[in-house]
């Protein structure tokens, strides 16, 4: 479904990813996990339009989006859920949901959508009419994420989603991918907690630089000696 070839982005005389080549199979559950610095954020920038290449391809379900606007890359069915959570904090919890369905048109659809989403989500319907910025940090994620999903993506990249939060919140909003994913969206995740990554993915690539060093299963990530070692703890 989509596939990077080479790529290679810069911040000025900096090269942040160089000859990065990834693939992810539509339905898969895919996660780059790395040191911080490693380039993970910046593969997902450059997916999705926010960031210039340098060198390389980008090519989504057979077409290439190289080059392409983010909201071009949106419109394709490629949504976004950034580092930090990152919703609009004075807008309420309906209006952040309604921003994520901008480019749709048929409004009794993304009511439905609405609805679904409160049904799997009651805490944000709770918090219908709430200022996103007076939230948790676990209800803002909560948000981030429906907010994503507002777009109907083929496809959602989640960058840190685990960010921050409490340990049993990071269990919830792990469990709310992992049901994304069984639904049949695909899913492409950074994520630093390498453990909870590689034992929820159905594969992995490792960054360390701006490179790709490994690539495996999850399993077979797990039980190598080198991503345990610097990774893992041991």
């Amino acid at each position: 479904m989509l596939k990077l070839e080479s790529l290679t982005v810069c911040y000025g005389a900096v090269t942040a990813l160089r000859d990065v080549s990834i693939e992810v199979e539509e339905g898969e559950l895919v996660t780059l996990i790395g040191a911080n610095g490693a380039g993970k954020t910046t593969t997902l920038k450059a997916i999705s339009g926010m960031l210039p290449l340098a060198g390389g391809t980008i090519t989504f379900d057979g077409r290439k989006i190289s080059g392409a606007t983010p909201r071009q890359i949106l419109a394709l069915g490629i949504a976004h859920c950034p580092e930090g959570r990152r919703v609009f904090p004075h807008l309420t919890v309906r209006e952040n949901l309604e921003m994520g369905a901008f480019l749709r048109r048929d409004q009794t659809a993304v009511k439905g959508d609405m609805e679904r989403i409160f049904f799997k989500l009651p805490r944000l319907r709770e918090r219908i009419a709430q200022i996103a910025g007076t939230l948790s940090g676990g209800e803002q994620q909560m948000l981030a994420i429906a907010r994503s999903l507002m777009s109907r993506p083929r496809m959602i990249l989640f960058d840190e989603p685990s960010l921050g939060l409490a340990p049993n919140i990071t269990e919830i909003i792990f469990e709310i991918i992992e049901d994304i994913r069984r639904e049949g969206t695909t899913v492409l995740m950074v994520e630093q907690n390498a453990l909870a990554a590689l034992d929820m993915c159905d594969r992995s690539y490792l960054l360390e630089t701006g490179r790709v060093v490994q690539f495996g299963t999850g399993e077979q990530m797990l039980g190598d000696a080198h991503v345990r070692r610097a990774y893992l703890g041991g």
